[in-house]
């Protein structure tokens, strides 16, 4: 690539907290990749449209609220909706290991639960984005 990674981290549904997003945002910037962070109580709406108009490698989700059932698939949906089918969808959060296949089989390439380290993101980041 001749630019660097860019990256969308988003906050879907109605949670307000979002530590563990700025901290992600900021390990990954650390790292040499271009962040957009969208803030609190993102649509997948919003997010895929972010990630459209910022024609985004990554589209990198945090949700604490236990709607990453509904919400994480439902942005995998409508990037192919858009035709986008080359941008790398990750997740993290407060996630029941559980509901981790589910998420996987909807299209969330990688699922960061809480503790993992900012450093095997980057590296899962940087040896599985698809490259345009």
């Amino acid at each position: 690539m001749d630019r660097p990674i860019r990256v969308i981290v988003a906050k879907p549904g109605l949670d307000g907290h979002d530590r563990g997003a700025k901290v992600i945002a900021r390990a990954l910037r650390d790292a040499g990749m271009e962040v957009i962070y969208t803030g609190l109580r993102q649509t997948p709406e919003q997010i895929v449209a972010a990630a459209v108009q910022e024609d985004a490698d990554v589209v990198a989700m945090s949700i604490l609220s236990g709607a990453h059932s509904h919400l994480f698939p439902k942005v995998v949906n409508l990037l192919k909706d858009e035709g986008i089918d080359d941008c790398l969808v990750i997740g993290g959060g407060v996630i029941p290991e559980d509901d981790i296949p589910s998420l996987i089989d909807a299209g969330v390439e990688a699922i960061f639960t809480p503790g993992s380290s900012t450093k095997d993101i980057v590296e899962y980041i940087n040896t599985h984005l698809k490259r345009k």
